[in-house]
């Protein structure tokens, strides 16, 4: 893949599956576990590769998906390694993380590809991957270390959604108590943001993800979409390549740009004449090295009360036709 577009990966891996063109697969994918009743072992979860089980409750772990490192986090379990998160922020000290540390700093992992032999120094007791992206042959190395959780399908359609991986990682670490919890939690934090603003309910969402000057239309089988569909947007169910000269196709009750600033965005004609840019419902949100970037790319239980807070006044703002940001 190349590093460029990695830089806008981060956590948003479903974005591969866009720019490839590959469809999804049935809802019912995500990986799963058998009942494991307050947090009890063996526990055994079905993934693409087959099945996993963990014999004991794990301490040492790693983490190789792309915001798999915050879900271990928000359930208390600092993991011994996570994978790099490529953007122009400083990481591991993403303003969401748990204070004070919940222990030493994680030893990094390259993104680009796996380091198997660092990853079996590290003496893992479990290997979380769940928004990893993983094929066979890296899977059958890492189970040969540790028992290892990958991702859902081979090729990474349908990935779980914050509160799918939340239980899925409250399993695998014998937290379901504190998964739950967590989700109940998270899904306060989106009910506040509704209730402080009404006018989100329903309104019709475009995010208008630009990569390499490209326009996509993100849908919410992506990550960072599920987000504003979660302040109560309408936000359509699968994600679009479009055109320069499709741009139109984003016009809706509002916009929120990603990867571009306003006056990029402002500066090519055929964006600035959509109607909802024409009367100012456009939420500028910056490039993806912002750390609201950041947030929405983890999309996890730590990150997403942040981005909530970021974003909702960007969005009532633009709902008024203010065209916040820059």
């Amino acid at each position: 893949m190349p590093r460029s577009l990695l830089r806008a990966f981060s956590a948003g891996a479903v974005l591969l599956l866009v720019l490839t063109g590959c469809s999804s697969g049935s809802e019912d994918t995500a990986p799963s576990a058998e009942p494991a009743a307050g947090g009890a072992f063996p526990v055994t979860l079905n993934h693409a590769f087959g099945s996993t089980t963990i014999e004991r409750a794990p301490q040492r772990v790693v983490t190789i998906g792309y915001n798999e490192a915050d879900f271990a986090m928000a359930l208390g379990v600092q993991p011994v390694a996570e994978r790099e998160f490529i953007g122009d922020f400083p990481f591991q000290q993403r303003p969401w993380l748990p204070q004070p540390p919940l222990g030493p700093t994680p030893q990094v992992l390259d993104a680009t590809t796996l380091p198997v032999e660092q990853i079996a120094a590290l003496r893992p007791d479990v290997i979380l991957g769940v928004y990893s992206f993983i094929d066979k042959p890296t899977y059958d190395r890492l189970a040969r270390i540790a028992p290892t959780v990958a991702q859902s399908t081979p090729d990474g359609t349908n990935p779980a959604n914050w509160e799918e991986q939340t239980r899925i990682t409250g399993q695998a670490l014998g937290r379901t108590e504190q998964a739950e919890q967590v989700i109940t939690d998270t899904r306060r934090t989106f009910t506040d943001a509704i209730a402080a603003h009404p006018e989100f309910r329903g309104k019709r969402l475009s995010m208008d993800f630009v990569l390499e000057g490209k326009p996509i239309n993100m849908g919410t089988d992506d990550l960072r979409a599920q987000l504003f569909a979660g302040l109560g947007f309408t936000v359509r169910p699968d994600s679009q390549n479009l055109s320069l000269e499709q741009q139109g196709r984003l016009d809706n009750d509002v916009i929120v740009v990603l990867g571009r600033t306003k006056a990029e965005s402002l500066a090519d004609p055929v964006f600035a004449a959509i109607p909802a840019v024409r009367e100012g419902r456009v939420a500028y949100l910056g490039d993806f090295g912002t750390e609201f970037a950041g947030a929405l790319g983890y999309s996890s239980p730590l990150s997403l009360s942040y981005a909530i807070d970021d974003v909702s006044p960007k969005l009532s703002a633009a709902l008024r036709g203010e065209a916040p940001g820059a």
